[in-house]
């Protein structure tokens, strides 16, 4: 992928001292390119609050809309001790196998904090071409993604346990495992967990007219 950091100056400075940092070289956008082994996707704040029967309501989002931080022009900021940066992401290849990391947990000094908002996805048909750049379109013909496993994590941060859904390639059944248990599950039922790490597999030619699971 390629990574593109700008420098921000300090937001308590004078506008006009701003204004001047800006000019610098040191505060000009600059471009890497690195490997990546997994994507981070970063979930919204989750705002609980309950409904007229006073039951908590568990926020969701859409899968397209966390992958938008990987488009090439949406920026987030990053904050460190001294320093603060805009970064934008852009994919530059697509590899046979996706690792998604969604960023459930946060930790600071005292505890870590967990995110339950609810990621909404399909099962098969992710095609991530809108993210690539036209140039690095020409060079994929197979941009379409298919789950093949969910690590969903339960309960607390401290305290939760996990499960895993994995899809039979053979059968196109799924199960759900955990530790020596292992039973039958709905595809659909998958994406009501709070998924947590996520595997897809790159759709090639000879899969195309078949029926995803």
């Amino acid at each position: 992928m390629r990574i593109f950091t700008k420098k921000l100056p300090h937001p308590d400075l004078p506008a006009e001292e701003k204004a001047q940092l800006l000019q610098n070289s040191e505060y000009q956008e600059r471009m890497v390119e690195s490997t990546f082994l997994y994507l981070t996707l970063d979930l919204p704040t989750a705002p609980l609050y309950k409904d007229e029967k006073e039951q908590l309501i568990i926020p969701q989002v859409p899968l397209f809309s966390i992958l938008a931080k990987f488009n090439g022009s949406t920026e987030k900021e990053y904050k460190t001790y001294k320093e603060n940066f805009l970064k934008r992401f852009q994919l530059t290849r697509l590899p046979p196998y996706l690792i998604f990391c969604i960023k459930r947990f946060t930790k600071n000094n005292f505890f870590v904090e967990k995110n339950p908002t609810i990621v909404n996805f399909p099962i098969t048909n992710v095609d991530l071409r809108e993210y690539l750049s036209e140039e690095v379109q020409a060079a994929h013909t197979h941009t379409t993604y298919d789950l093949i496993a969910n690590i969903v994590h339960d309960g607390k941060p401290s305290e939760g346990s996990y499960r895993i859904h994995v899809l039979h390639h053979g059968t196109g059944k799924w199960y759900e495992l955990q530790d020596l248990q292992v039973t039958d599950i709905l595809p659909q039922m998958i994406t009501l967990s709070e998924a947590y790490i996520q595997i897809w597999k790159r759709r090639e030619e000879d899969e195309t007219n078949q029926q995803g699971a």
